[in-house]
């Protein structure tokens, strides 16, 4: 069981959360994140690229030259990937960089992100985080805590929290729906609201 400091929206101590998910430095695996946060960025590759073969290329319908007496080596077609503007062999073509990520992976890999946040002092759990939208107001709060660069996830996703933290430089805000590995390890803190930590952890038992 683990036990996580709660502040309220003053971020002030106001108790704790307890759950059954181990949140300790044992749970960590390096190798399951690393391979999510690899899959992920390799999901985002377009894969459109392409490039001509040589039988995609114009022409080719008649000898470029005879077979003897000029001196050059023979060629049956000017679409060979020998002659100049003929194919490319080998040459990159559209296909899927996705990768496979298992329930049962996915899930470690979010457990090793908070524990080492949570061990590394990093993680800041609030019951409710109140904002008006402005960004300046959020930028205050959040810097005067010490808390930026940060990831701020909320349990609603039209918070207007989110709304606020979108226009930060060291900023950035998700809905609890939408949690990403790959953006809690880009932020040095993750600053997340209680109700939104609680769906969570539930993925996680």
């Amino acid at each position: 069981m683990s036990e996580i400091t709660v502040l309220n929206s003053k971020f002030e101590a106001a108790g704790k959360l307890k759950s059954d998910v181990v949140l300790t430095p044992e749970v960590i695996s390096v190798p399951v994140v690393h391979q999510v946060v690899k899959a992920l960025l390799a999901s985002r590759r377009q894969g459109t690229h392409a490039t001509k073969t040589k039988s995609m290329v114009s022409g080719g319908g008649k000898k470029p030259f005879k077979q003897k007496g000029t001196g050059n080596a023979r060629q049956g077609s000017n679409r060979s990937i020998t002659m100049v503007g003929g194919g490319t062999a080998h040459g990159p073509q559209p296909r899927s960089y996705e990768q496979k990520v298992n329930k049962k992976m996915m899930t470690r890999a979010i457990q090793s992100v908070l524990a080492d946040k949570l061990q590394a002092g990093k993680l800041t759990v609030v019951d409710s985080i109140k904002s008006n939208g402005k960004t300046k107001e959020m930028f205050a709060l959040l810097n005067g805590k010490g808390l930026l660069p940060g990831l701020l996830v909320t349990k609603d996703k039209d918070s207007k929290a989110l709304l606020a933290v979108k226009n930060l430089q060291h900023g950035k805000g998700l809905p609890v729906e939408g949690f990403s590995v790959y953006e809690a390890l880009k932020f040095e803190n993750l600053i997340i609201e209680k109700d939104a930590l609680e769906a969570l952890l539930k993925k996680l038992v």
